[in-house]
């Protein structure tokens, strides 16, 4: 991550500056597992303890079938490993980005600086923006994604399609969701998905596919608007029945951030609420709010 590596940088010594192609910070997104590993990066750059205080511990790991119904493995987290106690939880994106943040010199981001192209010049890089702006500098480091001009003036390949798609969102209940801090995942006819608690309130949620040749794998039977929250508690309700059979009940929810991803090229669905159904048995929710 830039904004992780640029922080080290600073506390080494070195001068940098990270261009970002955006107006301004784009800290909409989703979340994903930080293992201890992780979490002893983020002590070392000082935002660990705080970053704990709105993420809850993950204590395992459930899987199930969606052919069968049934529980197939779990795994503990609370043995101690090799290095002792695990530190695993379900971090926001969000919430990351604005903790790194703080941890950066004022000036350190440059907005609305997209790199159009790179040249050498002697010992020096030459990167041209959008604006047509030029900026000179010893070292460049390309954390610029999938797209990566960087990645393109390294004549390095093109990202390949993997035909896997995926959608990934998560959801929040005002009132609280009521699942164990467990990591719950689904398999059945070459669908993955499931989801993971964030906090008391957020939970992260995913289904990723590879389509058959004989078409895909699960059936999207309904695209509906929910403008009222009781209608959309009922819908999380019926949710909890029919995937778990477990949990408190959870008031006042509502989802957001939906994306799908195509393999290595996103798409998005605006202000929609989305009820999926895979198999007759797992149904989600979830709606976009992603900047207009």
């Amino acid at each position: 991550m830039d904004s992780l590596l640029i922080i080290w940088l600073f506390r080494l010594g070195l001068r940098s500056l990270v261009l970002e192609s955006s107006h301004s910070l784009r800290v909409t997104g989703f979340a994903f597992i930080t293992w201890t590993n992780a979490w002893r990066a983020l002590d070392a750059i000082g935002v660990g303890d705080y970053l704990r205080q709105h993420h809850n511990q993950l204590y395992g790991l459930q899987s199930a079938s969606t052919v069968s119904g049934l529980q197939t493995s779990e795994i503990s987290f609370k043995a101690k490993g090799k290095n002792g106690e695990h530190d695993i939880r379900c971090l926001q994106r969000k919430v990351l980005l604005e903790a790194l943040l703080k941890e950066l010199p004022n000036g350190t981001i440059r907005y609305s600086s997209k790199v159009v192209s790179v040249e050498e010049s002697g010992y020096l890089k030459l990167v041209h923006l959008a604006d047509g702006s030029i900026l000179k500098t010893k070292v460049l480091i390309g954390c610029d994604g999938v797209n990566s001009m960087v990645a393109k003036w390294l004549g390095l390949k093109k990202p390949a399609f993997t035909r896997r798609y995926a959608f990934r969102a998560y959801a929040y209940f005002k009132s609280g969701h009521g699942f164990e801090p467990k990591f719950l995942q689904f398999f059945g006819k070459g669908v993955r998905s499931g989801f993971i608690p964030c906090d008391d309130k957020t939970v992260y949620w995913f289904m990723a596919f590879t389509p058959s040749s004989q078409g895909n794998p699960f059936i999207l039977t309904r695209i509906i608007e929910v403008s009222e929250a009781s209608k959309l508690e009922e819908e999380v309700e019926q949710t909890k029945r029919r995937v778990l059979g477990m949990g408190k009940r959870g008031r006042g929810a509502k989802g957001n951030c939906l994306k799908m991803e195509k393999g290595h090229q996103k798409g998005h669905r605006r202000g929609t609420h989305l009820l999926m159904e895979m198999d007759s048995r797992a149904l989600w929710e979830a709606k976009d709010q992603r900047p207009k």
